[in-house]
């Protein structure tokens, strides 16, 4: 057992030995093992109905591992903390803490736009586990230039990072409660007076892109994707939570992340891989396959890929400009005052510190809060991943 499954071992502890079998982490096949299941994915579908019958096949397995049903409904109204808007160049920033279930909290950052739009569209901007998280400076630019151009964009905590300290980010649910709070965060969004519904896209990198594919995957709501440096035939995600419940395998079934990203067909979708990481093989092996899907949709659907085989796992600079464009297409935002020259004048976008950002420097933590793995697994009633 080499040392990555010894810590998932220890991260389960109790939890049965037919859930550990289904579950599938890291690199969990070699790169040619990947190419060949590829191929026999490819055999289980031949046009739209067979895709589709598959694709709710991936959907169906990804709620039955992720417990979906185990999330209660409010019987009371929801708390919501917000902070009053820091006024910037351009756009606002306000402070948030939303309730997405009765005791557990998403904390993070609402960038909101100066224009003079009624209805915005809407971006969800998850992080990964670079350093920084929401904090970072490229969570930060991304943010205040999508709300530049028209967006309302919510950044948010990963379980365990920032604000969230109501658990360990690293618990055995945390696949879950994250992905619960993105349909929570869409929920939030989509009723609030200057979004609109019909445009909400999702955009994040490494552990942000898992979040991102996995929530487009599962809510029609969303209606474009821009995962970045993580859709991989043979990578599974390295952390409890992108991979740390069955949602990739259920007996007989299998599936990875490609095809979890193709579920999302024929939506608009942007795959950014780069030459450093799992992703190195994209335009061989990952993009083909998804363009097949695409494919059975009708000509010129709306897949991309943009591969930068020099550089490195991140959200750099040139990963952000490829998600500009995309985003910009498909949701109507503005460049105009975002660019000269064609450049994204990203070096004007001020930064700040951590502490203007945090919620609970407004607020108090609100009472009730669930506190510790045990009490939100007790309260969910899982005592098991299976």
């Amino acid at each position: 057992m080499n040392g990555y499954k010894l810590i998932v071992v220890l991260l389960l502890g109790s939890f049965s030995s037919a859930a550990w079998g289904q579950l599938c982490q890291g690199h969990y096949w070699t790169e040619v093992e990947a190419k060949v299941k590829m191929q026999e994915f490819s055999q289980l579908w031949n046009d739209q109905n067979s895709w589709e019958k598959r694709a709710d096949a991936i959907k169906s397995n990804l709620k039955r591992g992720l417990q979906w049903d185990k999330i209660p409904s409010f019987d009371r109204p929801q708390t919501l903390l917000i902070s009053a808007p820091v006024s910037m160049d351009g756009y606002q920033v306000q402070n948030i803490a939303l309730e997405t279930f009765p005791g557990f909290y998403v904390t993070g950052n609402l960038y909101l736009p100066l224009n003079g739009a009624k209805k915005h569209p809407a971006v969800l901007s998850p992080h990964g586990h670079m350093k920084g998280g929401r904090f970072s400076e490229d969570v930060q630019l991304r943010c205040a230039l999508l709300a530049k151009m028209g967006a309302v964009v919510f950044a948010y905590d990963m379980v365990g990072y920032g604000e969230s300290t109501q658990l360990n980010h690293k618990m055995p649910i945390s696949l879950l409660l994250q992905t619960w709070n993105s349909k929570a965060i869409i929920d939030y969004l989509v009723n609030r007076d200057d979004v609109d519904p019909l445009r909400i896209g999702v955009t994040g990198a490494s552990g942000g892109g898992t979040q991102s594919f996995m929530i487009a995957a599962l809510d029609p709501r969303v209606s474009v994707s821009v995962p970045v440096v993580q859709v991989s035939a043979h990578f599974f995600g390295g952390c409890a939570c992108e991979s740390g419940m069955p949602v990739h395998k259920n007996g007989a079934f299998q599936t990875n992340n490609v095809e979890i990203a193709a579920a999302f067909a024929p939506r608009p979708q942007l795959i950014i891989s780069d030459g450093a990481d799992w992703t190195k093989n994209t335009p061989e092996v990952e993009f083909p396959y998804l363009q097949s899907v695409y494919n059975v949709f009708g000509k010129n659907k709306p897949i991309e890929n943009v591969h930068l085989a020099e550089e490195q796992h991140n959200y750099g600079p040139s990963k952000r400009i490829a998600a500009y464009d995309f985003l910009a297409k498909h949701l109507g935002l503005s460049k105009n005052k975002v660019q000269e020259n064609g450049q994204y004048k990203e070096d004007e976008i001020q930064l700040l510190d951590q502490e203007i950002l945090e919620i609970y420097k407004t607020y108090p933590q609100p009472e009730g809060m669930l506190q510790g793995d045990q009490a939100i697994m007790n309260f969910l009633n899982i005592n098991k991943i299976l």
